[in-house]
């Protein structure tokens, strides 16, 4: 059945003609809903014009409801309680809004990061859930992109974002230090010259990993290619590997705190200096969401808290 609805007819005009009937006055109408006179006044004429039927006679500067508009009330607060339901249920399918928020997280940003953004998230929302995934950027950015995450904390400066279809949240920057065993003496030196490391053996994290293209592009300013003895999953697999004396790797600064009396972190020289842009990443679209809306005002309050740690 073809149904006859031009562009006139929309629910926002039907919410107005709604409230309308329901107060019986423009004024008390413009008022409840906080929009001016004028536009519930529009609102009821191009609504009588869509309909191509009168709803309302005029009484002086009085609008009186038609037989006509009677009518229309019954059916308005049946579809506007239908279309709620439906509205609801839509986002409980696509996961928005709900008790629950999905995030995919880095390994390294367990130490500290994701713990602060959680107690914060907690404060602001006693009631949300949040799950946990961790994993590489590559499979994290994938899952996002798939809708089985809601948002990912990852570096940026390795992925690749469309700025047409995510937003991305800065959170900090953050260098990359040589992390070597702790035998290793470093003859008192504060920085790494890659150079001097080109006979070493290597454990790194796998490809798609976050600071694995990095590592790969230094070593090869550096003029070699690496000896990668194994290739891990978990930046902390990779470091007990290192303490372990299997080998050398890199890794960024957010991992000194816990591991700095266990082995010797060294500071890049200048020409294979690299630094990863941390950031919160959630699809454009959802950019409304409640609980998203709580994540991204939690990570401003996060990242000016290490601007002014920094100052």
């Amino acid at each position: 059945m073809s149904v006859d609805i031009n562009s006139e007819l929309t629910f926002r005009k039907l919410a107005i003609f709604t409230a309308f009937m329901e107060r019986g006055n423009i004024a008390r109408t413009a008022e409840a809903l906080d929009i001016s006179a004028v536009s519930v006044h529009r609102a009821l004429h191009t609504l009588e014009e869509g309909l191509r039927c009168p709803l309302f006679t005029h009484k002086g500067r009085n609008l009186v409801p038609l037989p006509a508009a009677r009518t229309l009330l019954e059916y308005c607060q049946e579809v506007t309680q239908l279309m709620a339901r439906g509205l609801e249920e839509t986002r409980r399918i696509a996961g928005v809004g709900q008790g629950r928020l999905r995030v995919g997280t880095l390994y390294s940003l367990t130490l500290e990061t994701v713990p602060r953004l959680i107690m914060g998230m907690k404060l602001r929302r006693p009631e949300l859930e949040m799950e946990l995934t961790m994993g590489s950027n590559q499979v994290l950015l994938s899952k996002l992109e798939d809708g089985l995450l809601d948002a990912i904390l990852i570096s940026v400066t390795e992925a690749q974002i469309d700025p047409k279809t995510l937003e991305v949240m800065p959170l900090f920057q953050d260098d990359i230090w040589l992390a070597a065993p702790a035998e290793q003496v470093a003859d008192g030196r504060t920085e790494a010259d890659l150079r001097d490391y080109s006979d070493r053996k290597f454990v790194s994290l796998a490809e798609g990993f976050a600071t694995y293209a990095g590592f790969q592009e230094a070593c090869h300013v550096a003029g070699f290619e690496p000896d990668i003895v194994a290739r891990v999953n978990d930046i902390f697999s990779m470091l007990s590997l290192v303490q372990a004396g299997v080998g050398f790797s890199l890794v960024p600064g957010r991992m000194k705190t816990l591991y700095e009396n266990n082995l010797q972190l060294l500071k890049l020289a200048e020409p294979y200096q690299m630094r990863q842009q941390i950031a919160i990443v959630f699809a454009h679209n959802r950019e409304r969401d409640p609980n998203l809306l709580a994540l991204a005002a939690e990570g401003r309050m996060y990242a000016l808290s290490r601007q002014d740690v920094k100052a």
